[in-house]
Parts: structure tokens; C-alpha cells; sequence
């Protein structure tokens, strides 16, 4: 991703976080307040719905007291107090009685709890009223609600009784109000607010029981589920309904539980509150959001553009310049002027690449002189044991010539042989420096890391159980499906060959050699492991150095020459020690090598040189835990 890109993407977040915290906080302050609001509203009409209801009860109250205060009513009750009193006389009073004292429920009932004359049903004459009888101090109760039984249905009234007491005879008075649709007219309501009134009078929820000031409530079963939860649960509780997909259909209610004398549930009162506004000013506040963020957008892209043109252009020219370093071009320049971070960035790069050309120069000579100098102590080393029996076995035929003619042939022969075989050893020390110096490039194939290794170990088999020598045992864990690479068999072979040799010779007392394959990211893992007596941090790090061996009888160039068959790959190996533990050689292969130019010449294939030898060929060439 370019930094323009970036730049933008950051901008564009950066923006979108901003202006959406800023929106998500002002919509719920909002929300908040609305609520708030509501919640005002709410309890000021249910303070007024409790005023009316508390009006209304002392209203009614008053009115049934006027009646058991009035003349008609004591001379009814005077004369009901008679013994074997006609009652039927009194049947139709309650009904004028009713109407002149605006009250929809009146009943007259005797001292026993029998009606003796209703309004709301007077079919019901000699009915008990058994409530009636119970002992209650009814002057002091003041009004209640209670669901009336009339002849058109249950119906919920605010009621109150009066009683008046002729001798040890009472007389019952029972009258009230209905409430209903009409108490919800008597109602100010704000705008946007509505008031609901469910009359719990049946068993199950009855739709027409949930009415309005207008009547019965339109898709009220949509009500149901929480009129079912207060019924279970009378208590002040809140909640909010949405009528149509629309969110501006959506409605909050506050419930609050009508209770009887005795606590019983006979009605519910809904306040509710349209949440169309608060819908609306969230509407507004996201398409402003909406606004402001296309506007950032727009701008966004003019700031990464500008930003492109000051910073990204010698942003791209430094970084240009880096990957030429990294290529080999140490003396790279880059061009940019200017007194701000990026000119000084600039200079510094140009300062820098100047200073690494240098020290380059000065590191590549100091490395030759040191190499040359390594090569020749160790070739002095190699050469001085087969050029001291040389010197001596000449020195041996010149004695032998001027001290004792006649043994010479004798001498003369002996000495031949040692100077062929010596000349030989010379040769051989000769052709493994210059082989290691001439390594072939890989001629690349299809190959099966698995089947490699299995061939290898297969070859190591009889040495591994041989007689007379601790035996070593062998584990294989060999990812299956492992994928084919592009590689030189042959190298790969011999370069595993020669760390499973070094293996061995680390593990004299015998041990476990472990080898494991794995890929990833299409890459091919091989680790070879033994329990062998381990290295020092010391000798790792000098492990894959030229001409390194601790081993007493070896050139060093063993594991050298296993790095650079997996250098030539385009793989890397490392290892990893603890002394006393093991040893374990981690290589890494990529499926396909990446190119590389062809070598300037390459050696005759009839040379003694051309090839380089196997490990089996010249064990020396093999590296040990020391090596």
C-alpha cells in the first residue's frame, strides 16, 4: 500500500471514528433528554390521572353519602328494620336514585348482603353480596376500584359504600362511576401522548377490554405480551413498541397497575409517548454525519494527494535509493533537496551509502588478506605432514648413495614407494581445496524431499546397527504431502549425506538421529537432530567458516560446503546446541530457487577437479560437532 493510500485510509478512519463518536454522543445525549422528557411527561400525567382518579373517588364517595343521607333512603331502611318487611317495594329505586345523582352503579343492600334493588342489573334482586357482610370500616376506606357484574358484561367502577344503621339492621349503600373511556376524555394530554386503559375483567386478554378515549384500541394483541407481564407482575414498568417496519411508528409506554381493595389487578394504565421526533432528530444527526464525512472524504483526497506530492515523491525516491543498495549498488544517490525532515533523511542516506562504499572497500580488502591468510596456514598445515617423510626419504637415498652403494637399490626402492604414496596424499589435499573453490552450479528437477531422505537413511542402515560399535537409532518424521521443489538431487543428496555423517561422529556412544520434514508458506523444512555431546555458542557461530575444524583429522570444509549447496538453492540453514543435549541442523528450500546468472566459466567435467566428493568418497570432508 502506497503511503498516499495510507494517508488517506488514515484520514478517512480517522474522520469516520471522530464524527461517529461526536454523532453516537449527540444521539444519545439527545435520546437521553428526549427520554428524560418523556419520562417528565409521564409522571405528570399519571400525577394528574392519580389527581383525577382521587377526585373523582371523593366525588363519588360524597355522592353516596348524599344518598344514604337522604330522607328516602332512611325511611327505607326505617322500614326494612320491620320484621317480615316487603322488600320488593324498593325493586326499582336504585334506578332514579342512580340517575338524579349522576352515579352509573347503585345497589341497595340488606344487612344479611341481599340486593334488594340495582341499577346496572336489576335482575339481580335477592343476589348476596357477601363482601358486603365481612367487617370493614367503610366510612374510613373512602373510594376503591372493583369490577362490577352488569348485565351488559363486567365493567370496572370506582366505587364506595355508605351504610345506614337502623337498630341492629344496616342498610348498604353501594355506588360508583365507571372507568373507561370516558375518565381518559377527562385527561390533558401533551402532544404526542396518548392514554390506554386495559380493564382486567376476564380470565384471558380480551382485545376490547384495551381501550382509548375513543374506544376500543386498533391491533391492540400487540399490547398483549406486556399487559400478560403486568398481570404476572403488577409494578411501574417501561417498555417500547414499534407498529410498523417504520421506525418512526415506534411508541414508549410507561404501565402502571390499577389495584382493587384487596390488591387484586383489575386494570392497567398506559401512558404513551411517539418516539417520531427523537427518530426524526436522529435521522437528521446521521445524514448530517453522513454530509460530514463525504465532505472529509473529499477533502481527505486532496490532503493525500498534496500529501503524494510533498512527502511520498522523495519518500519514493529514498526508498528507491535503498533497494538499490540493497542490490549491490553501494554507491547510490538520491536526489532531493530541502531543509525540511525528508531533505535531511536525504543527506544523511547520501552520507551514509558514501560511508558503507568506504568501508566496504577497506572490509573487502581486510577479508582477502585474512582469507589468504587462513589459506595459507592451512595449507601449511596440510602440506607440512607429507612434505616431512618427503624430506626425509630423500635425505635417507642421499646417505644411502655416498655410506653403502651396495643397499641403495634396496633403499632406492623403499623410498620410491614412500614418495609415490606421500605425492599422492599431496594431490589429494590439492584436489579438495580446489574442489571446494570450484563447487558445480545445481542443475535443478522435480524432487521429493521425503524420498531423499528415506534413501539416505537407508544407505546409513548397516552402519548404523554395525558390530562393535554402539548402535544409533534412527527416527523419521516425515510430513506427508510434503511439495515437490525444484532442486539438484544430487547436491541435496550429498549435502544431507554429510550431516547425517556429522551426526554419527557426534554420537559415538550412540544416540537417536532424528529427522523431520514440514512445510510452510510452500516452503520445505528438513531439521537434523542427534543427542550427541552438543556445542559451545563459540562454535556455532565458526561452525559453517572455511577451514574451521576442531576435529583432529578433518579440513573444515564439510559443513562449509553444505552451506553453500543451500545458499546455491536459495535456502538458509542454522543450527541450534546445548552441550550435553544435541545438536540440531535446520535447512530451509523454497519450491522453486530464485534465478541466478551463470557462472563466468565452468570447469571441464574431465577435470580431477570438476567434481566435488561425496562424503563416503573422502570422510575428511565431513565436518563433526567440531568441524
Amino acid at each position: 500500500m502506497t503511503f498516499r493510500s495510507k494517508l488517506f485510509w488514515v484520514f478517512t478512519i480517522a474522520l469516520l471514528l471522530s464524527v461517529g463518536v461526536i454523532a453516537a454522543g449527540v444521539t444519545i445525549v439527545a435520546r437521553q433528554a428526549f427520554d428524560d422528557l418523556n419520562r417528565q411527561h409521564s409522571e405528570a400525567l399519571v400525577a394528574q390521572f392519580e389527581g383525577e382518579f382521587q377526585r373523582r373517588g371523593q366525588d363519588v364517595v360524597q355522592r353516596v353519602q348524599g344518598i344514604a343521607d337522604a330522607e328516602g333512603t332512611v325511611r327505607m331502611a326505617i322500614d326494612l328494620s320491620r320484621p317480615k318487611a316487603d322488600v320488593s317495594v324498593y325493586v326499582n329505586d336504585a334506578r332514579g336514585v342512580s340517575q338524579s345523582h349522576q352515579l352509573d352503579f347503585l345497589d341497595f343492600v340488606a344487612t344479611d348482603g341481599a340486593i334488594i334493588s340495582s341499577n346496572e342489573w336489576p335482575a339481580r334482586f335477592g343476589y348476596k353480596m357477601d363482601w358486603l357482610t365481612q367487617p370493614q370500616d367503610w366510612s374510613s376506606l373512602g373510594s376503591f376500584l372493583m369490577k362490577v357484574d352488569t348485565q351488559d358484561g363486567p365493567a370496572l367502577g370506582l366505587m364506595a359504600v355508605s351504610t345506614v344503621r337502623v337498630g341492629d339492621r344496616d342498610l348498604f349503600i353501594v355506588g360508583g362511576q365507571r372507568l373507561g373511556k370516558d375518565f381518559l376524555n377527562s385527561l390533558v394530554l401533551p402532544d404526542g401522548m396518548r392514554a390506554l386503559l386495559y380493564l382486567d375483567l376476564d380470565p384471558d386478554f380480551q382485545p376490547t377490554n384495551l381501550v382509548d378515549s375513543s374506544g376500543p384500541v386498533v391491533d391492540s394483541e400487540r399490547l398483549a405480551s406486556f399487559i400478560a407481564r403486568e398481570r404476572q407482575d403488577p409494578r411501574k414498568q417501561a417498555f417500547e413498541i414499534s407498529w410498523t417496519p417504520d421506525p418512526l411508528s415506534s411508541e414508549a409506554f410507561h404501565a402502571l397497575p390499577l389495584q382493587g381493595r384487596r390488591k387484586e389487578l383489575l386494570g392497567v394504565l398506559l401512558i404513551g409517548s411517539s418516539q417520531q421526533e427523537v427518530v426524526k432528530l436522529e435521522h437528521r444527526i446521521r445524514d448530517l454525519a453522513l454530509g460530514v464525512v463525504a465532505m472529509g472524504l473529499f477533502f481527505g483526497l486532496l490532503l493525500s494527494w498534496w500529501g503524494a506530492a510533498r512527502v511520498t515523491r522523495p519518500v519514493r525516491k529514498l526508498a528507491e535509493g535503498a533497494r538499490e543498495v540493497s542490490e549491490g549498488n553501494w554507491g547510490a544517490r538520491v536526489d532531493v533537496h530541502g531543509r525540511h525532515e525528508i531533505g535531511q533523511l536525504a543527506t544523511a542516506f547520501n552520507r551514509m551509502t558514501t560511508q558503507l562504499t568506504q568501508q566496504r572497500e577497506q572490509l573487502v580488502q581486510a577479508e582477502r588478506v585474512a582469507a589468504w591468510r587462513e589459506l595459507a596456514r592451512r595449507l601449511a598445515h596440510e602440506l607440512k605432514n607429507p612434505l616431512f617423510p618427503l624430506q626425509t626419504t630423500v635425505e635417507n637415498l642421499q646417505r644411502a648413495r655416498e655410506q653403502s652403494p651396495e643397499q641403495f637399490d634396496e633403499v632406492f626402492r623403499e623410498s620410491t614407494g614412500i614418495l609415490l604414496s606421500e605425492i599422492e596424499n599431496l594431490k589429494k589435499i590439492v584436489g579438495r581445496f580446489s574442489d571446494f573453490a570450484k563447487m558445480p552450479q545445481p542443475e535443478l528437477g522435480p524432487v521429493d524431499v521425503n524420498n531423499v531422505v528415506r534413501g539416505i537413511v537407508k544407505l546409513f542402515e548397516a552402519q548404523f546397527g554395525a558390530v562393535g560399535r554402539p548402535p544409533i537409532t534412527p527416527e523419521l518424521h516425515l510430513e506427508e504431502n510434503l511439495p515437490v521443489i525444484q532442486a539438484d538431487a544430487t547436491l541435496l543428496h550429498r549435502a544431507i549425506e554429510n550431516l547425517v555423517l556429522n551426526a554419527m561422529d557426534a554420537m559415538p556412544a550412540g544416540g537417536v538421529l532424528m529427522l523431520r520434514t514440514t512445510h510452510q508458506d510452500g516452503d520445505v523444512e528438513l531439521e537434523i537432530s542427534d543427542t550427541g555431546s552438543g556445542l559451545t555458542p563459540e562454535e556455532c557461530e565458526r561452525l559453517f567458516t572455511p577451514y574451521y575444524t576442531t576435529k583432529q583429522h578433518g579440513t573444515g570444509l564439510g559443513l562449509a560446503i553444505v552451506q553453500s549447496v543451500v545458499s546455491d538453492h536459495g535456502g538458509r540453514i542454522s543450527v541450534e546446541s546445548e552441550t550435553g543435549v544435541g545438536t540440531s541442523f535446520h535447512i530451509r528450500l523454497p519450491a522453486r530457487p530464485p534465478l541466478r546468472p551463470a557462472p563466468a566459466h565452468t570447469p571441464d567435467a574431465t577435470s580431477p577437479v570438476a567434481t566435488t566428493p561425496t562424503a563416503s568418497e573422502n570422510p575428511e570432508a565431513t565436518a563433526g560437532e567440531g568441524a
